[in-house]
């Protein structure tokens, strides 16, 4: 009897590399969920064919199809490091199609043995065979915000209405961050205002007359920048930004067919910034239009913000830059 064999051997069978010590290979293949299943790059699908085994412990993978429809055989089985270390003597490749979690008790279990110092390790390689590309975690956003739609008390029942003023409010904590220069608050308020458009693009998907979804929202606005670009997608040159802005104008009144320049303008914005926008959409369109003579407040607040318009100054940012000055010397004056 062989003195190797599992009959001569009680107990668990230990890895018994080949004459010449090669301990074999084992590749971690990792794939990303938000990447078709089957997409996988050019390395992997060569460790695959080339592997002498090909493990993975889940059974309903998404890859499994596609990987034995190429013609991999691929084994289910859960191995323990032990287990997979024996797999690779004699100098065999076996690929792990890692889960989703990962496989984090096969790799400290091999950290562990590799640790002892006892056995002959096969070489160990990570291997990508997918990756996300940019953007790629909006999927995530989208799933998790189907479930949130879908199963939280609160978040089922809120409508378009409801959902108005914290759009606003998410807006504002936007600016506020850009004016504070707080970086990683930039991150998060961005975040926010993301959640405000997919959480709305997830309650039009359930209108009974005019569902569109995210994808739908998506699309719309790339089909916009890519016609308003024409100088990056198509034959147009401009080489100034206000040569762009020129294009941008002239694309979108054609797209618009306004009667006048003061559609579109929102009118519950504050009102600093609704005076700057009409006396730009004035300007822009060489109206010459003189400012109401009549006395009071309101009318000066106009004319200053019509001023600061022509001047190249966003009234509203000012204002709030004076008013954080002002609050700082409030501050200062309480002690």
């Amino acid at each position: 009897m062989n003195a190797n064999s599992p009959e001569a051997t009680p107990g668990p069978r230990q890895a018994v590399p080949d004459a010449a010590g090669a301990p074999g290979r084992i590749v971690l293949l990792t794939t990303s969920h938000r990447v078709a299943p089957g997409l996988l790059s050019w390395p992997a699908w060569q460790a695959l064919h080339a592997a002498d085994r090909v493990l993975c412990a889940d059974g309903a993978h998404p890859q499994l199809p596609y990987l034995r429809e190429a013609g991999v055989a691929v084994e289910e089985a859960s191995p323990t490091a032990e287990e997979l270390v024996e797999a690779c003597a004699g100098g065999r490749t076996v690929v792990v199609v890692a889960t989703g979690e990962g496989e984090p008790a096969l790799t400290d279990g091999l950290a562990r043995l590799a640790g002892t110092g006892r056995l002959a390790m096969p070489e160990l390689e990570l291997l990508p065979a997918s990756y996300d590309l940019p953007g790629a975690r909006l999927l995530d956003l989208v799933q998790v915000m189907d479930r949130i739609r879908t199963e939280c008390p609160w978040s089922s029942q809120q409508t378009h209405k409801g959902l108005a003023k914290y759009g606003i409010e998410e807006a504002y904590e936007l600016v506020e961050a850009i004016e504070e220069g707080d970086r990683d608050e930039l991150r998060e308020e961005l975040g926010d205002v993301l959640l405000q458009v997919v959480f709305h693009a997830r309650i039009a998907e359930e209108d009974p007359e005019a569902p569109f979804s995210v994808d739908d929202v998506a699309g719309g606005i790339v089909a916009k920048l890519i016609h308003r670009h024409p100088h990056v997608f198509g034959d147009a040159t401009a080489t100034t930004p206000e040569e762009v802005k020129e294009h941008w104008l002239r694309t979108k009144a054609v797209e618009k067919q306004r009667s006048s320049v003061t559609e579109g303008i929102p009118l519950g914005q504050p009102g600093l910034a609704l005076a700057a926008k009409l006396a730009s959409r004035a300007r822009t369109a060489g109206l010459d239009i003189p400012l109401p003579p009549v006395e009071g407040v309101g009318y000066e607040l106009l004319a200053l913000a019509v001023r600061a318009e022509a001047e190249g100054v966003d009234p509203e940012a000012a204002l709030r830059a004076a008013a954080r000055a002002y609050r700082d010397a409030i501050r200062d004056a309480e002690g």
